[in-house]
């Protein structure tokens, strides 16, 4: 079993917003094809669906892999969350003079596959969350990327008032980098750095560290 930490104060349901208000500055007509379009960069359908079909596939592998697939069944708009999450993450760590090297990445993953049970009991844990395996290092990264910005804050992510100076400081770097999502998949939000009220992986499979 593994206790899991938030960083941030979000909602922990899965559940979007029954109706997704529409964007005036992004839609199928103003951006065809695209998803999103974060700080000018856009991240297109077709890359989401590729990032979905990696999940799936590799849960269909699993022996657990039909409740594996109901468990994330918006994996859709989770992904695409990840997605945006990933952008603002990094431009708000690049600001911060935050770095993390391959080393650090090794370092990290080592200690949690042995603290997991092994390389392939950890890639299952994150598969259960909709990470496909080829995806772990990344969200690693995002890991070792939130620590570092948070030791550059000064807040504790284990202390609501840690998560909220986090949350402030990428919610400031999420407004900065004019997020624009496509209404089918529903609207960011600056404040809680977030897509809708969708989980977001990085967010739920944050550290672990966890107790086996």
């Amino acid at each position: 079993m593994f206790r899991r930490r938030t960083a941030l104060s979000v909602s922990a349901t899965a559940a979007l917003l029954a109706a997704t208000p529409l964007l005036a500055a992004c839609s199928g007509d103003a951006h065809p094809g695209a998803a999103a379009i974060v700080d000018g960069k856009r991240i297109t359908v077709a890359q989401l669906q590729a990032k979905v079909k990696d999940v799936r596939a590799a849960q269909a592998k699993s022996p657990q892999g039909g409740q594996l697939i109901m468990n994330t069944g918006r994996l859709s708009l989770a992904t695409l969350n990840g997605m945006i999450f990933d952008e603002v993450l990094a431009r708000g760590a690049k600001d911060a003079g935050v770095t993390v090297t391959r080393g650090d990445i090794q370092k990290w993953r080592a200690r949690a596959e042995k603290q997991a049970g092994g390389a392939e009991r950890l890639k299952a844990m994150w598969l259960q969350q909709g990470v496909a395996p080829d995806e772990v290092d990344a969200m690693v990264r995002n890991q070792l990327l939130l620590d570092g910005l948070a030791k550059h804050l000064g807040a504790d992510r284990g202390k609501p008032q840690g998560q909220q100076k986090l949350v402030q400081a990428l919610a400031k770097t999420s407004r900065s980098m004019g997020i624009d999502v496509n209404p089918r998949f529903g609207k960011w939000d600056d404040q809680q750095v977030i897509l809708g009220e969708t989980k977001d992986p990085w967010i739920i499979t944050e550290h672990v560290k966890q107790q086996v």
